[in-house]
């Protein structure tokens, strides 16, 4: 049984909605990680690790990269030492700090990245395929309006 199903007639809208969308997630997510596994032989957490580094071509540090996962420092040593064996990122050591090093993608692991991203771009696009333009236009707007207030309470705590 899905979050979703748990909840009943007499549960508020709000609450109906938010188990919708996690149950949707969810079921999204699952089908994108089955995709890569079988598709790229990789995991979810080794292509956000990419797609953080494709977006910083300098590279970046073990604990920004950790932040910007928002993972521990460890999950990343891990996935990081796994792409560092298969030649798909390098580190490089960061001048006047011996003990700091970037990590960054490796030409190879940069085309490998980009034939992923492609490939997920349009497992999702597949994954709305059901909605018309209007209704991801409408949809986007809407969780926009959800997101910008959220936004603003967490900025008020």
């Amino acid at each position: 049984m899905d979050m979703e199903a748990r909840a009943h007639s007499e549960h508020p809208e709000a609450l109906r909605l938010w188990l919708r969308l996690l149950t949707c997630t969810q079921l999204v997510e699952k089908q994108v990680r089955t995709l890569l596994r079988e598709s790229f032989n990789t995991t979810l957490p080794r292509f956000d690790l990419m797609a953080q580094l494709e977006r910083a071509p300098e590279g970046l540090k073990m604990n920004e990269l950790s932040r910007r996962m928002m993972v521990t420092g460890g999950n990343v040593t891990g996935i990081t030492d796994q792409l560092v064996a298969e030649g798909l990122v390098e580190r490089i050591d960061v001048e006047g700090d011996r003990r700091a090093y970037r990590v960054r993608l490796t030409a190879k692991g940069r085309k490998q990245f980009h034939e992923m991203a492609r490939r997920h771009e349009d497992w999702i696009v597949d994954a709305f395929s059901g909605l018309s333009a209007r209704d991801l236009t409408t949809l986007h707007k809407l969780l926009g309006k959800v997101k910008d207030r959220a936004v603003a309470k967490e900025a008020s705590a």
